[in-house]
């Protein structure tokens, strides 16, 4: 059986909603942040020794990245979740699958950084925000045009983009005058396998 390693108000919920999504059974294992720093706990080291969340389990292999292991997942699961059949949505899940990581996390996760800095970190942030405004601007673009990321179904690519949006909404602006990003949001929360992964994981600034 797969076992989560799952942190509170982490990038861990995506992995227990595409469990609950495919339908595959698990144990889960919670860790809490350090109330203080926000730290993961040192605990999370000896299962991978970059200590971070999300980490799974899985016939004696230990998968760490919220990519690969929504991969590996899709794998697991007989490709349910995965790559569109049509060329064109093939492309775009492939995209989003990297991108939610790669590109359009990283200035919200330097946002969050800075917000903590006194005076020097607010200055800083008004270079940051114009930054992060492209990327969600992109975002919205692409959901007027279509349903879910990759096309006219859900995929890992929306479960993968669902955490840093969720973040954007709740501190960089996403609702500014993006009512599709909104909606999609407002789509994915009220799904049952999100609502049942958000109680089995506890608490979650996002959700």
């Amino acid at each position: 059986m797969i076992t989560v390693h799952h942190l509170n108000n982490s990038r861990s919920q995506r992995i227990l909603w595409m469990l609950e999504e495919l339908g595959l059974p698990y144990e889960l294992r919670r860790y809490q942040r350090d109330a203080k720093t926000m730290f993961a706990p040192p605990e999370l080291r000896a299962v991978h020794p970059l200590g971070k969340s999300p980490v799974i389990e899985d016939d004696g292999v230990v998968i760490a990245e919220s990519g690969a292991i929504v991969e590996y997942l899709v794998d697991k699961a007989g490709g349910q979740l995965g790559t569109p059949a049509e060329r064109p949505d093939a492309l775009r899940y492939r995209m989003f699958l990297h991108y939610a990581e790669g590109s359009l996390m990283p200035p919200l996760l330097l946002k969050l950084v800075l917000e903590r800095i006194p005076v020097m970190g607010k200055i800083a942030i008004q270079r940051i925000q114009p930054m992060i405004d492209v990327h969600l601007d992109f975002v919205e673009a692409e959901l007027a045009q279509r349903p879910w990321f990759a096309g006219d179904t859900m995929t890992a690519a929306d479960i993968m983009m669902s955490f840093p949006l969720e973040a954007a909404r709740d501190r960089a602006g996403l609702a500014e005058g993006r009512p599709h990003a909104v909606a999609w949001l407002d789509k994915i929360q009220a799904l049952p396998a999100y609502r049942r992964a958000i109680e089995l994981g506890g608490p979650y600034a996002y959700g």
